[in-house]
């Protein structure tokens, strides 16, 4: 074998190898899961107390407060599952029932459709939060917040659509592909 073959290959096994400088992110991701439970924890022991004495809209934001926790730990979930077996490796749950139905089927565009999807969520919720205390808020704070939700809102329907385009497209191709393939089978049979 040439040397330069083997310093291909060497390299190949290098930059295959390296995919694993990712793991100490997600595992990373998952400690701020626990600082988010954390958090949630204390929140929640907080708002205890306050329930009898508190208006509805007062529960209604503590409640939004924990919604908006549990969104941005489904994010960091979605993230290291999904990122880890894209970048990373295969997670071997051995068959687990409560394994995640998505889990392992869930590719990159998919990944930021789901991004995109909690992004838009957490939005909304901070979007509905405001508005339940529009006295704290002056007009120009309130436009901000509803343009930076709809630009969230309006880029993840543009890149659903583009993805499915995308799709559509390699579809296509794939078909074409297919019929140009058995076109030749047939004519090498005359």
């Amino acid at each position: 074998m040439k040397t330069a073959g083997k310093l291909e290959l060497a390299l190949e096994a290098l930059l295959f190898k390296s995919r694993w400088i990712l793991a100490p992110f997600y595992g990373f991701l998952v400690v701020c899961i626990f600082i988010l439970l954390i958090k949630f924890v204390q929140e929640f022991i907080i708002f205890i107390p306050q329930i009898l004495e508190a208006d509805f809209r007062t529960v209604i934001l503590k409640i939004l407060v924990l919604v908006d926790l549990t969104l941005v730990s489904n994010l960091l979930l979605i993230i290291v599952f999904s990122g880890y077996e894209i970048f990373v490796s295969k997670i071997d749950t051995k068959g687990h029932e409560d394994r995640p139905k998505w889990m392992g089927r869930v590719d990159f565009s998919e990944l930021k459709i789901k991004l995109f999807g909690s992004i838009v969520a957490i939005s909304g919720i901070e979007l509905l939060k405001a508005f339940m205390l529009l006295k704290n808020y002056t007009n120009e704070q309130l436009a901000w917040l509803v343009g930076i939700h709809l630009t969230f809102v309006v880029s993840g329907l543009l890149f659903t659509y583009m993805e499915k385009v995308s799709a559509a497209t390699k579809k296509l191709e794939c078909e074409a592909e297919h019929v140009l393939h058995h076109s030749n089978e047939q004519a090498s049979k005359k």
